[in-house]
């Protein structure tokens, strides 16, 4: 019995944080070692040109982001990694899926309204029709399931409603009750939230590099930027949200890199400083990057076998995506 297909890509816009670690990328590699799924996992650099952007950093942004990849633990062997911009068939479904999306729809994409206010000087065609070259990048491999949180909800929503319309409208070779593609089925995993380091109110992000710890941050930059953390008044290092967030979001990720529960966390530092809970959870952290750094360091040593790896995965990913835009193709009558 065959596994079922999943997959899931990361914007290459900058260098990942933390947040992007445990949100994302660490998901990804427990999917991948489950040994449940059949994975897809892609740089999706076409979907982050809708953002301002430096053309020259773009190609050394994707290698970068291949190399956080690997050195997190995906393995070109056990999953298909692939580069989007390599795959002309994502950008040609897309066009075709504009064609049976309502307009109305992505109207109320709130992502599309949150993007537009943090980059007013740059609201393109491309950001509001992102959810729509998302479908594609998705539909395109039979994904069954699609690893996502919360705000990527009713991006998935729309991407199952994409199918069911051209599944209704082109009915491969016009039989009524055929179909092209499958509607994926989200995959929502505990995945913690992630604060700003300087701020517990905003989630912690690359446009506010100050309050972010970057996975290639160096043992003393880490020690240095939790020491400068926000916390909260009083003494008490207790996970409570509401009225502790920033102590609580530095033991969120205590818990997530130490693996131990929140209470015995709580007990630990009952009657401690927050300079000594501090000191250790840069410890923490520093000791569980460290064989991350290492590894990509030396994989870094060697781009020539990286290339080579991104080829095979791309020309894997083109094969099944050509042959599904073929079905689509005939279905639409675009091709005999």
């Amino acid at each position: 019995m065959s596994k079922p297909i999943l997959i899931s890509g990361i914007q290459p816009t900058g260098k990942l944080h933390i947040g992007n670690y445990l949100g994302a990328l660490k998901n990804f590699v427990d999917l991948q070692n489950s040994g449940r799924y059949k994975c897809y996992f892609f740089v999706a650099d076409l979907h982050s040109i809708t953002e301002s952007y430096d053309p020259k950093e773009k190609p050394g942004q994707v290698l970068n982001l291949v190399l956080d990849y690997l050195s997190a633990g995906l393995n070109a062997e056990k999953s298909t990694i692939f580069i989007q911009s390599k795959i002309p068939a994502h950008s040609e479904t897309a066009w075709i899926l504009n064609t049976v999306t309502p307009f109305g729809e992505l109207k109320r994409m709130t992502q599309f309204k949150d993007k537009s206010e943090h980059q007013r000087e740059n609201i393109n065609v491309g950001l509001f029709d992102y959810p729509v070259l998302m479908a594609s990048d998705i539909l395109l491999y039979d994904a069954e399931f699609v690893p996502v949180g919360e705000d990527q909800l009713q991006h998935l929503e729309l991407t199952r409603t994409l199918a069911r319309k051209f599944n209704k409208k082109f009915p491969p070779d016009g039989r009524a009750g055929g179909k092209v593609f499958i509607e994926p089925k989200p995959l929502l995993t505990e995945t913690p939230k992630i604060m700003s380091l300087d701020n517990p109110n905003k989630k912690m992000s690359k446009s506010m590099p100050e309050g972010c710890l970057f996975l290639d941050d160096s043992p003393q930059i880490m020690t240095e930027k939790i020491k400068r953390a926000v916390t909260d008044s009083g003494k008490e290092i207790k996970y409570l949200p509401e009225s502790k967030p920033a102590i609580s979001n530095l033991l969120r990720i205590y818990k997530n890199l130490s693996g131990l529960p929140m209470k015995k966390i709580e007990k630990k530092y009952e009657n401690k400083s927050y300079g000594q809970f501090k000191k250790d959870l840069s410890n923490v952290i520093i000791d569980y990057f460290m064989v991350f750094q290492k590894k990509k360091n030396l994989l870094s040593k060697n781009i020539r076998k990286i290339e080579k790896l991104m080829a095979v995965g791309n020309k894997k990913a083109e094969a099944i995506a050509n042959k599904k835009l073929e079905e689509v193709k005939k279905a639409t009558g675009l091709k005999k």
